[in-house]
């Protein structure tokens, strides 16, 4: 069955008045009883958004769109309140009017300031990430965030641990694994929603050096002691077929490596809810687009190669809602 034009299902659903822009928390504690995961894309423009949003409502899934500290600055040019008051304006449009649930989320909140700019735009959730900063000073700086948007029903993500590698505004050496007994006292502390335990992978599209080694059974503590919600960072697999591709138009990727997508297979079911995706997406994208204008050197219509690049992102968009579980779980 051919799948409508995104154009009508909006108009449909408009007249109808459902409304699916979402708290995360709402997403994620479905997933967590049914034992599936929600991959979280990261978005910094329209193309982006727009091939999420089709695969999703093609597959029938929940969708969590993610922004970082960076994105907002950009959108905004460089005024974070304009910034994120244009993403949740952005997904709302289309959240409001059609039959899947949306949520949209800070990703990676580092400073105070984006952080409540994205709690007063009126984002579904929150991340504060001050996993670089020692144990109690990290529950502390936490626990004022959670107060902050629990107050304004927003939802809070935390992370413990710290997951090596570059990525935005996140920066950092080696991995240091998250101590389950830590996490217990942490979310029954600082009352978090879901939580990001460092348990092996790395930030950006260069991850591992030889094969993946996740701690799958420190995982599984985290899960048993805290009963929440959990979120696994630098969970991009860097599939193969799409930086071939890259390369073979001039990208030069050489050495990037990801997490086996039987490897995530692995924590979900061992109690990961919510995937973080940023760089399958980049890698496609510029795939996509270099293909495009390689082939089409005349070509200078923006929407041409810029959707060159989003037929691929939709691409990897399907594939992970597939064997993440969530596909049809709207």
């Amino acid at each position: 069955m051919k799948l409508r034009s995104l154009e009508i299902i909006i108009l449909e659903k408009s007249k109808g008045g459902i409304f699916m822009y979402v708290n995360t928390k709402d997403i994620l504690e479905k997933a967590s009883k049914e034992y599936y995961a929600v991959p979280a894309f990261n978005i910094n423009n329209m193309e982006f958004f727009h091939a999420i949003l089709e695969g999703a409502i093609e597959k029938r899934a929940p969708l969590i769109i993610e922004t970082s500290e960076g994105a907002i600055k950009y959108a905004g040019n460089g005024d974070i309140h304009k910034g994120a008051k244009y993403f949740v304006e952005l997904v709302r449009l289309f959240a409001d009017s059609v039959d899947i649930p949306i949520a949209l989320h800070l990703d990676h909140g580092k400073h105070f300031e984006y952080i409540i700019a994205a709690i007063k735009a009126g984002y579904s959730s929150v991340m504060i990430d001050a996993s670089e900063e020692p144990f109690e000073e990290n529950m502390k700086k936490t626990k004022e965030i959670v107060k902050i948007a629990h107050a304004a029903g927003v939802s809070v993500e935390a992370e413990l641990g710290q997951l090596a590698g570059i990525e935005d505004n996140v920066s950092a050496a080696e991995n240091v694994l998250v101590d389950p007994e830590q996490a217990k006292i942490f979310v029954e502390e600082t009352g978090v929603d879901f939580l990001a335990p460092a348990i092996g992978t790395s930030h950006g599209a260069f991850k591992f050096k030889g094969e993946a080694k996740l701690d799958f059974e420190r995982l599984q503590k985290v899960k048993k002691l805290t009963g929440i919600p959990l979120v696994l960072h630098g969970a991009s697999s860097v599939l193969p077929e799409y930086v071939k591709l890259a390369e073979e138009y001039g990208a030069d990727l050489g050495g990037a490596k990801g997490v086996p997508e039987e490897e995530l297979k692995k924590c979900v079911q061992f109690g990961i809810n919510k995937v973080n995706t940023d760089t399958d997406l980049r890698i496609a994208f510029i795939a996509g687009m270099r293909k495009f204008l390689k082939e089409n050197p005349k070509e200078f219509d923006p929407r041409h190669y810029l959707g060159a690049g989003k037929k691929l992102v939709k691409e990897v968009v399907m594939n992970r809602l597939e064997f993440l579980g969530c596909a049809g779980k709207a």
